[in-house]
């Protein structure tokens, strides 16, 4: 029965240090991050339509490795690591090419990208302190409302007409939900961390 347990903990281990499909789709998001601020930033006819295209690409990337990993038993420690590295990878880069292309104001971003550092910062002293804190309903409300505010901004008015001002106004909700769902991991930071200072 030992020998059984080891084996299978053996095989656990071969199958964690394994690349497999989710994980590639991750690695495929990150590659795909270069060539989406190339195209933005480079005057060519159908960028927009050619941008947009990689981005959705990217995005759809990020649904399917999490759905695929939880539907196939196929969460690993590389997937794990990889994945969050991927999406801020995506947004960070989305968000500075719209930045140099004047679609956005810089002041918003930094918030938004503050964000983002702060809430790894909480994420990596609750780690070494012996708690976690899960990503809530708010994080992936926030990242799908980044998600559909960037993809207006990169068709742009040529494309969407006036329906490019959802994008400007969804700016003023994306902040809003980045400080929102940053106050919501300080205090659950806070309820982690509290009994350990006064212990």
């Amino acid at each position: 029965m030992e020998q059984y347990h080891l084996q299978r903990n053996r095989l656990i281990k071969q199958r964690q240090g394994r690349i497999n499909l989710p994980n590639y789709l991750t690695i495929t998001r990150i590659f795909l991050v270069p060539l989406l601020v190339v195209v933005l930033l480079t005057k060519f006819p159908e960028k927009e339509i050619i941008g947009g295209s990689i981005f959705l690409l990217a995005s759809i990337t990020d649904l399917l490795d999490g759905y695929l990993a939880r539907r196939r038993k196929q969460i690993t420690r590389l997937g794990t690591i990889l994945d969050p590295i991927a999406d801020k990878l995506l947004i960070s880069a989305a968000f500075i090419s719209l930045v140099e292309l004047k679609l956005v104001p810089a002041w918003m971003i930094v918030i938004i990208l503050g964000r983002e550092i702060a809430v790894m910062g909480l994420r990596s002293i609750a780690s070494s302190q012996g708690f976690s804190i899960p990503s809530s309903s708010l994080g992936k409300l926030k990242m799908l409302s980044q998600v559909v505010v960037i993809m207006i901004l990169i068709l742009g008015e040529d494309i969407l007409g006036k329906l490019v001002l959802l994008g400007t106004i969804g700016m003023w909700g994306v902040m809003l939900a980045a400080v929102v769902s940053a106050t919501d991991y300080l205090v659950r930071f806070w309820r982690g961390i509290e009994p350990k200072i006064v212990s």
